[in-house]
């Protein structure tokens, strides 16, 4: 655990007096500083504090207390300028990439933030190149070149529409030049960022405390002076503890039983539960160097016996919706595939399968999962998938499961044949529900070859601007995902954010990545 100087909490707190007196005009006798930090509970908690090290989320943390050249003001779908004065191709090609910096910028330890510390930052997470990393965001970058203090080009190896939606992601988070070294992580727990907010103290899997950051320009139009977030293993104990008002929010992780219950409170006026679409997705993934999940047939045996509409009833208690491709409904280029090809689940077709290819056997397969990263359902969901897939007398098997932080260290190493993962995408295009997932580095940690994905459509479908136009693209990366089984959709999540009544803003709290932008959260007596 750590605690920041004296000094930046007293500059914290004056700049949140001010901020408010300027932001609203008035304060109420119950200002939000009388009234203490707002509690936010989630089962998410950090697995890193280097942006460099994090595809995960992390990025729930970091785009509250770091800060990217581009972001998503509430309500908005594209990325929109942060440290950013302004953003733009400066060519037809989309392969050079040019942005003003805001003046004035700088960390929350005061330093200056310019180009070269943008530069240093990008460059960084390229050097350090971590398996699992960031870095493999930044495939059609060749270099970043900083000019002057206020101007940044990003020279581009390929044509790349979804550029601008990368540097909006918190992977691509500014640090303090004087504080990360260049070439390694960051080894202390603190931070040195540009965000809204400032870490006041940290205590790992425990709980993170903002306080509002003087130093900070910026987008984001602050409605608290200081949030705490606090990191439970379960949903019921955080549920609990929202109900006994020891949080004021709780978000992400709410189980289905939970959210169920949590509706009956909303009805009944002393918390409110506010639903909406959401794109997140969770899979399951299989390791080709596992000598039976390596085995097609093994794969299409599975993808043709897995009955996602139980999985969506009877463990989530419908709060979730079948997935039958990758790219989730709502986004352009979303396909049923799976099920055009499997259609309903059977075991005698996947029977079929598995004694053409020659296997008469049970096929022993160990299934892995996290414990503490999406919610108690998880361990119900992967009891389920195993009850079905043993049921259909062609599988025998085990389950096992790890935290979240050692659970990730275990497939980047490849120890599991077939493991479980959730996705809340770095950005809402389709190309962010593909790409991570295939060519020798990915977010997985497993290398997943895919020559026409990563060769042909990916270049192709980023030449466009208009992504509209990309749907016939998508659509047949999806096909080839679908041949190749490496990857198997099961459901599509809403979001569901929980709140004590006293609190407003959790309906726009949520970026379009479901995201929570902690400052749009406020107590209604004090705004």
């Amino acid at each position: 655990m750590f605690n920041r100087k004296r000094r930046l909490r007293q500059v914290a707190a004056i700049a949140s007096i001010s901020s408010l007196v300027a932001g609203c005009g008035v304060l109420s006798s119950d200002s939000s500083d009388d009234e203490g930090a707002i509690t936010v509970g989630t089962t998410s908690a950090p697995s890193t504090l280097d942006p460099a090290a994090s595809w995960d989320q992390s990025w729930e943390l970091f785009r509250n207390i770091y800060q990217t050249l581009l972001s998503y003001p509430s309500g908005a779908t594209t990325p929109q300028p942060d440290a950013a004065d302004n953003c733009r191709f400066t060519d037809s090609s989309n392969r050079t990439y040019r942005c003003e910096l805001r003046s004035g910028l700088k960390f929350s330890d005061g330093h200056t933030l310019d180009a070269k510390a943008v530069k240093y930052s990008i460059d960084r997470i390229r050097k350090i190149n971590l398996n699992g990393g960031p870095a493999g965001l930044l495939g059609s970058l060749d270099r970043v070149q900083a000019l002057g203090d206020k101007e940044v080009v990003f020279h581009l190896n390929k044509p790349d529409a979804t550029f601008p939606f990368v540097l909006a992601t918190p992977a691509m988070s500014i640090v303090d030049p004087a504080e990360y070294p260049a070439n390694s992580l960051r080894k202390d727990s603190e931070v040195d960022g540009s965000g809204p907010y400032t870490l006041d103290s940290y205590t790992e899997g425990k709980e993170a405390v903002l306080v509002k950051n003087g130093n900070y320009q910026g987008y984001a139009d602050r409605k608290n002076s200081a949030v705490t977030i606090r990191y439970f293993q379960d949903s019921s104990t955080m549920v609990t503890a929202l109900k006994a008002k020891k949080l004021d929010v709780a978000f992400r992780g709410l189980n289905a039983d939970d959210i169920v219950d949590l509706q009956k409170h909303d009805a009944g006026g002393n918390l409110q539960l506010v639903e909406g679409s959401g794109i997140e997705i969770n899979y399951l993934v299989f390791n080709p160097k596992d000598s039976w999940a390596g085995k097609a047939a093994v794969r299409k045996a599975i993808a043709q016996v897995i009955d996602r509409g139980a999985i969506a009833h009877k463990v989530y208690k419908d709060t979730v919706e079948p997935l039958y491709s990758m790219v989730p409904k709502g986004l352009t280029g979303h396909t049923t595939d799976f099920f055009d090809d499997f259609g309903s689940p059977s075991t005698s077709k996947a029977r079929k399968i598995l004694t053409e290819a020659g296997i008469t056997q049970r096929v022993p397969l160990t299934l892995w999962y996290t414990t503490d990263r999406y919610g108690s359902s998880t361990k119900i969901e992967f009891a389920e998938i195993k009850r079905q897939l043993e049921d259909s007398g062609l599988f025998t098997i085990t389950l096992k499961s790890r935290p979240w932080k050692t659970y990730v260290k275990g497939y980047q190493d490849g120890e599991y044949p077939v493991f479980g993962r959730g996705w809340f995408p770095d950005f809402p295009d389709p190309d962010n529900f593909i790409a991570p997932f295939v060519g020798n580095q990915n977010a997985l940690g497993t290398p997943y070859p895919a020559p026409e994905i990563t060769g042909v459509l990916l270049p192709r479908s980023r030449s466009e601007s208009d992504r509209a136009n990309v749907v016939s693209d998508f659509e047949e990366a999806q096909q080839i995902l679908v041949r190749d089984a490496r990857l198997l959709p099961l459901w599509q999540g809403k979001q569901f954010v929980a709140a004590s009544d006293e609190i407003s803003g959790a309906e726009r709290a949520l970026d379009p990545s479901t995201i929570m932008m902690m400052w749009e959260l406020y107590r209604k007596t004090s705004w």
